[in-house]
């Protein structure tokens, strides 16, 4: 059984506060949930791998996708700095923010959509921008091309997808990336599961879903060929309330 953890400390673990004072006045102010119980006690010991939803809080990104990319990245131990990184399924632009906060020195901003990112990711130099495509259909000398870049050399890959299962995803992205690259991804639930298991509002409520989901798409990452390196929850849900889950990969 893990051992639990003070609600304040979790939250500086996810990266949802950035010191301590302020998780403690966060809590305080009863803008946390933990596993849906709101707490205003900074000291109550909760689980692990609770989930955190926060509310009406600021958040330090432009959209709350970056504090659930930088909970993954703190909880499997990944540092951007310095990488090149391709995010697929970009939208505004919360996992791309999230990479260049924490260093990465450029990052190729993916979408199906057009005009969702913000000018502020838009503007950045560090970022290619490609919208309207269909990224399933993207073989590496299009995705070269349409970057601008001189080369590719992409070591971490972020994808944040809906109305797609990642079975569609992980072949594509396999073979864009180079040898060694690393591959964080987000499941979301009511993507995976059957028609017959996705509940009303388009709710996954059913824990026994979320371990046949989970293992569905384990099934996907090592098909096209990537190493398993770990999972966890995602620190905050899906809009919808959605539980949701990030899968850890590497192209051996």
């Amino acid at each position: 059984m893990s051992e639990k953890i003070r609600l304040d400390q979790l939250l500086l673990q996810k990266n949802l506060a950035v010191s301590k004072s302020q998780a403690q006045a966060m809590i305080i102010a009863g803008e946390v949930l933990a596993d849906e119980q709101k707490i205003q006690k900074p000291g109550t010991m909760v689980k692990p791998g609770a989930v955190i939803r926060l509310l009406g809080v600021k958040c330090p990104y432009v959209s709350r996708g970056g504090l659930k990319l930088a909970g993954a990245l703190d909880f499997f131990g990944v540092s951007p700095q310095g990488l090149r990184c391709l995010d697929v399924g970009a939208s505004t632009g919360g996992f791309t923010d999230c990479l260049l906060r924490r260093g990465a020195a450029a990052v190729i901003a993916l979408d199906v959509g057009y005009n969702q990112l913000d000018w502020r990711i838009r503007s950045d130099q560090r970022v290619a921008v490609i919208e309207k495509c269909n990224f399933r259909h993207c073989a590496r000398a299009q995705l070269l091309e349409l970057s601008g870049w001189p080369d590719l050399n992409l070591s971490l890959a972020t994808v944040d997808v809906s109305f797609i299962s990642l079975a569609k995803i992980f072949p594509p992205l396999f073979n864009v990336l180079e040898n060694g690259a690393r591959v964080i991804a987000l499941v979301k639930p009511q993507f995976e599961a059957g028609r017959e298991e996705v509940g009303k509002g388009g709710i996954v409520r059913d824990a026994a879903v979320h371990d046949k989901v989970q293992e569905k798409v384990r099934g996907y990452a090592a098909a096209a060929g990537f190493k398993i390196l770990g999972e966890t929850v995602s620190p905050l849900t899906g809009m919808d309330g959605n539980k949701e889950f990030f899968i850890y990969l590497e192209k051996p």
